[in-house]
């Protein structure tokens, strides 16, 4: 995705891009002139929000961009220009107050998936960037977002298992990481007893993906991803409109692996492990069934109430051997409920700690990464509503309220020794376009989360 930048020494010629409202239009076209002002009182140009108006020289060509300034809940809108600029080189001048926000929203709405619907990215605007921001930071940001984005969107077809896990290995390989792999029956071998039971009705073998990079003296920051490569709910089938989008349900995967690409990237002074149970959750004589007792990695027993929630036995485990190592930070992401977008929608993802502080902070840095997230509790009272008369808990709650707090509270039950741990509740998903992202599969959560990590042990 950072194709489109250019250094100003590259593009000595870019068109200078102006960011005006109704307000400022006028002081901006008598600096520009009687051409500039004529040609704007021709098209009946107002400076409306993301409204882009070319103007052009006494030769034709193009002099210069008025782009109408986003409104105060369109922080991303510059992202607009990527799709409403004709092909030439650009640079963001007056009226851009935030121009490192500014190239990143045009750079991610430049995104395309154009891995079976080929596009000529070669044709599109470029944007000179300012030399005053760090390029590095903002390219590796904007790749990690890439490789979200296309993780989700490749089809299950695919991106099974066994592709995620070769994803996720040459991802770790290009930055001196390393992969280790526990795949079929080798889990029930090494205690991952719910990533295996899971995957167990596919054709397409299970495995936990475990990567690690960085200094082991360094403070541990572990990430877990739910990787369900397809979701068909198992015996309790979902019906095919519920269906549809289920390549997405191992966005928490793609998130994750985004993420460790931006702090490996960067070279963040921390020690990074990746867990990613990776499964698909499929139909046939080996599937899990409503009423099965299974035994996690933790010997907690756990009654299914419905094959469905099975993102949270395959994180369960995961978290569990996370657990044993005491990271100082340990965050799980998961495209885990429905209930989540009932709260909040899609594009505001929840959150859950204990953690005062880190809360805080996250919070902080959603704001200022213009990333939104949103504390919901962990709410203790509820865990009595995954009550089991047979087992220690059941996966599932009893009734229809708070969905994604009962969750969030049956993954609390894997993690004692953390220091501080986390779980995101993420759709991974646009389901309407926006300035800067078309509609697809989404990195949500993980600007604000590097900028934390970045934060708390690069500073």
């Amino acid at each position: 995705m950072v194709e489109m930048f250019l250094s100003p020494d590259q593009s000595p010629e870019a068109i200078a891009v102006f960011s005006v409202t109704p307000d400022s239009l006028e002081a901006l076209l008598a600096k520009l002139g009687p051409l500039a002002e004529h040609w704007v009182d021709a098209n009946g140009y107002g400076a409306k929000p993301l409204s882009v108006l070319v103007l052009p020289s006494d030769q034709g060509a193009v002099s210069a961009v008025l782009f109408g300034a986003p409104s105060a809940e369109q922080r991303l809108g510059a992202g607009a220009l990527a799709k409403k600029l004709p092909a030439g080189s650009y640079f963001l001048s007056d009226g851009f107050e935030d121009k490192g926000r500014d190239s990143l929203a045009f750079a991610l709405g430049s995104y395309n998936f154009d891995f079976y619907k080929k596009v000529d990215s070669t044709m599109g605007p470029k944007l000179a960037v300012d030399p005053a921001l760090d390029v590095e930071e903002l390219s590796s940001v904007i790749d990690g977002v890439g490789i979200a984005r296309d993780l989700i969107n490749t089809p299950a077809i695919d991106m099974g298992p066994a592709d995620l896990a070769e994803q996720a290995e040459t991802l770790f390989s290009t930055h001196g990481g390393t992969c280790n792999i526990t795949c079929g029956s080798e889990l029930l071998r090494d205690n991952f007893p719910l990533i295996h039971a899971v995957g167990a009705a596919s054709h397409r073998e299970p495995r936990l993906i475990d990567l690690a990079w960085g200094d082991t003296s360094h403070p541990k920051v572990t990430l877990v991803g739910k990787g369900v490569c397809f979701d068909t709910g198992g015996l309790n089938l979902k019906p095919g409109n519920s269906m549809a989008l289920m390549k997405k349900d191992m966005g928490g995967a793609a998130n994750v692996l985004g993420l460790a690409s931006m702090i490996m990237a960067q070279q963040l002074p921390v020690c990074l492990r990746v867990l990613i149970p990776a499964v698909e959750n499929a139909v046939s004589g080996p599937a899990f069934r409503p009423g099965d007792i299974l035994t996690s990695r933790t010997g907690l027993t756990i009654e299914i109430g419905n094959t469905d929630a099975e993102g949270r036995l395959v994180l369960a485990d995961a978290l569990a051997l996370a657990d044993e190592e005491a990271p100082d930070l340990l965050i799980d992401m998961a495209t885990l409920t429905g209930a989540a977008r009932v709260a909040l929608g899609p594009e505001l993802p929840p959150f859950y700690t204990d953690d005062e502080d880190f809360a805080a902070q996250l919070g902080d840095c959603a704001a200022a990464t213009q990333d939104p997230l949103w504390r919901l509790p962990l709410w203790k009272p509820y865990l009595k509503l995954m009550d089991s008369g047979v087992a220690e808990t059941n996966n599932i709650s009893g009734g229809p309220f708070a969905g994604s707090i009962t969750a969030a509270l049956f993954l609390s039950r894997f993690v004692e020794n953390a220091k501080t741990w986390a779980h995101l509740d993420i759709y991974g998903w646009n389901p309407t376009a926006k300035p800067h992202c078309p509609v697809g599969g989404e990195a949500q959560g993980i600007r604000a989360l590097y900028q934390l990590i970045k934060e708390r042990f690069a500073s």
